[in-house]
């Protein structure tokens, strides 16, 4: 007897229902302060700086300080306010946001399996994807940075200590993600507020000075700068984009908060909180120009330096550690899409199913961060890394956008590719500024994505020319169970449970089981694990028991992306479709297989060594599937592919 799962109706356009309706929650809007806006809230301490004393430094007129706070201003409302809050949020999968859940709502082309191969826009997501581990690695080494920098400000004996004191809070940071976040989680709110409050308040002290740099919320400066500087002022957009880093951030973590937290939290507190602080910064300059070099920290009063590079290093350290988590988050979504090898995933809370780790990914952000901490120095020379990630991110995100609205939405053209272009105008704009930076530092952001996209791009190919291989190698069932009608076999008690890829035919592992054994269990359990493109899977809807006869079944387990797979606890849910499973008597039996590069698969012979490589150094599916280690039977085969 099959069961049919009933998945939640998706809409069919980005309206905003009941649920989705503005309501207050303080909670969930100081939560959102915590783990959403650190990454564009410590944007202050380094963004206006870059645009005034950076490479491309404008000069000291009036006229071209308040035509960079325009173009700040003009970034935040554009990209942030109305691209990503307005439009981009409604694009959810069941209520996740994010790239790979955006390409989940992509629909797969007519006829065509999602994982029968990688189209385009699969491809442009995938780059996407790897291009925001490259923003992991970056953010923490250039907020750590920037908030020591303010120790330069106080004293110029102190300069020599920013790099092992950024590189020894870069250490503690990541030695304490093997422990969770539901500790720090817990001041993570309150600090981000602290910090927004206090960043508002220096602001507003410089703005009571010189309040017609407000004037800068007028277009038109941002406009004739533009027009006045030329290339010059192109060029310059690769400092204002540092304003915007942390955008995909609000959509990525939607799932966490909902919209209407998200909202609630930008439009009431961080946006004005981060127009107060740039324009504070200006009016500072504006009055003395010589302290463009840190006008943040220019802004603090001698006897609240030191609190506020303390306050600005905890800052930093809540905007790294949503990036750490980020960077965690997209790798169980992409492991369980089948875009990335099986990895070690810990659950660090009880309570917070989102909290993981990940420790071959944090070994890797941790010799990334510190090796760019090294080996850039100061969060002027990193700024040139920065940018490309980020705008690259964002012009996918865009993309995507427009198919869904065009494919899943049923948007017409005249609706949906008006308001893509402009989204693309802005992202293309912010992206040729900051690749004009690649010899400068922006080489390591593409260098990175390059890497992991090679690796999952391989990862996704490889795995669909092995199941091709192995359904190759598969005896019909129905062949199979014939045979053990006509002469049954040794039965002996107890269950086993063969795990097959492939929910066609028997699975190998099966008949070499049988052909050196000559018996069988009792109850004999075909099982295949599926990851579907939704976040969540409800429990009663994971489970799918199909009897065979003979004492077979086949059992289908599903997942999320966002789920973690539990095979034996999934096994005891079975009992409700008429299997009954003695978790005592039950044995495992997996294929250890050796993959020789030698077969036909049309895979490059380097991209089918990296698969192999790869697969021999992925998480054993024993502990990815929770199986008891004293309850497995491995057995090894070769396979050319």
């Amino acid at each position: 007897m099959s069961t049919t799962i009933q998945r939640p109706a998706r809409r069919s356009s980005p309206r905003l229902e009941a649920s989705d309706r503005p309501r207050f929650d303080g909670k969930l809007v100081l939560g959102a302060l915590g783990v959403v806006f650190g990454d564009i809230g410590t944007s202050p301490l380094y963004a206006l700086k870059e645009c005034l004393q950076g490479e491309h430094a404008v000069g000291n007129a009036p006229a071209d300080v308040l035509g960079v706070l325009s173009l700040i201003f003009w970034a935040l409302s554009l990209v942030v306010s109305i691209k990503y809050l307005t439009f981009i949020m409604r694009a959810d999968n069941h209520g996740e946001g994010g790239i790979l859940a955006l390409l989940a709502l992509v629909p797969p082309k007519k006829g065509r399996d999602r994982r029968a191969g990688a189209g385009f826009v699969t491809l442009l997501v995938l780059f996407g994807a790897a291009l925001l581990y490259g923003d992991g690695v970056i953010t923490p080494a250039i907020s750590v940075l920037s908030a020591m920098e303010g120790l330069e400000v106080a004293t110029t004996a102190l300069k020599p200590a920013i790099v092992p004191l950024t590189v020894g809070t870069l250490l503690a940071l990541f030695l304490v993600q093997k422990h969770g976040t539901d500790g720090i989680g817990r001041v993570f709110g309150p600090v981000t507020l602290l910090w927004f409050v206090s960043i508002a308040v220096l602001g507003i002290a410089q703005l009571v000075h010189h309040p017609s740099v407000l004037y800068a919320v007028d277009p038109r400066y941002a406009v004739g700068f533009l027009v006045r500087h030329g290339t010059h002022g192109f060029l310059i957009l690769g400092a204002v984009v540092l304003s915007i880093t942390g955008a995909e951030a609000l959509y990525a973590d939607m799932g966490h908060f909902g919209r209407s937290p998200i909202r609630t939290a930008w439009f009431c507190l961080v946006f004005p909180s981060l127009l107060l602080n740039y324009f504070g910064q200006g009016a500072l300059v504006l009055e003395n120009p010589g302290l463009k070099v840190n006008p943040f920290y220019a802004m603090v009063p001698g006897w609240a330096l030191y609190p506020m590079v303390a306050l600005a290093t905890a800052a930093t350290v809540v905007a790294s550690q949503a990036l750490i988590s980020g960077a965690f988050s997209l790798t169980q979504q992409a492991v369980q899409l089948g875009y990335f090898p099986r990895v070690t995933i810990v659950h660090t809370s009880q309570h917070t199913e989102g909290q993981i780790y990940i420790p071959e990914i944090n070994h890797l952000l941790l010799v990334a961060c510190v090796g760019l901490a090294i080996g850039f120095k100061s969060s002027s020379a990193l700024a040139n890394a920065y940018g490309i990630a980020v705008t690259g991110t964002m012009g996918i995100t865009s993309v995507v956008y427009y198919v869904v609205a065009r494919e899943r939405w049923k948007w017409p053209l005249w609706k949906a590719a008006p308001l893509a272009f402009a989204f693309l105008a802005v992202d293309f704009t912010f992206f040729a500024s900051t690749a004009t930076k690649v010899l400068e530092g922006g080489w390591f952001p593409i260098l990175m994505a390059t890497v992991i996209y090679t690796v999952m791009t391989t990862w996704a190919t490889g795995r669909r020319y092995l199941g091709a291989a192995l359904a190759d190698a598969m005896l019909p069932l129905d062949l199979f169970m014939q045979e053990v009608g006509r002469s049954p076999p040794l039965r002996v008690r107890g269950a086993a449970v063969f795990m097959a890829s492939n929910a066609q035919g028997v699975p190998p592992i099966l008949l070499h089981h049988f052909k050196h054994n000559q018996c069988l269990h009792t109850n004999v359990v075909l099982l295949t694990v599926e990851g579907l493109h939704v976040p969540t899977v409800p429990e009663t809807e994971a489970v799918h028991v199909e009897p065979l006869g003979e004492g077979f079944y086949r059992v289908t387990l599903r997942y999320g992306f966002m789920d973690t797979p539990d095979v034996p606890r999934a096994l005891a849910q079975c009992a409700a479709q008429g299997l009954v499973i003695d978790a005592d008597r039950t044995s495992y039996y997996l294929g250890r297989e050796t993959l020789l590069p030698t077969g036909k698969a049309p895979m490059w012979r380097w991209r089918k060594t990296l698969f192999a490589f790869v697969s021999r150094n992925a998480r054993p599916a024993t502990s990815y599937f929770a199986l008891p280690p004293n309850r497995v039977v491995e057995l090894g085969m070769q396979l050319d592919f």
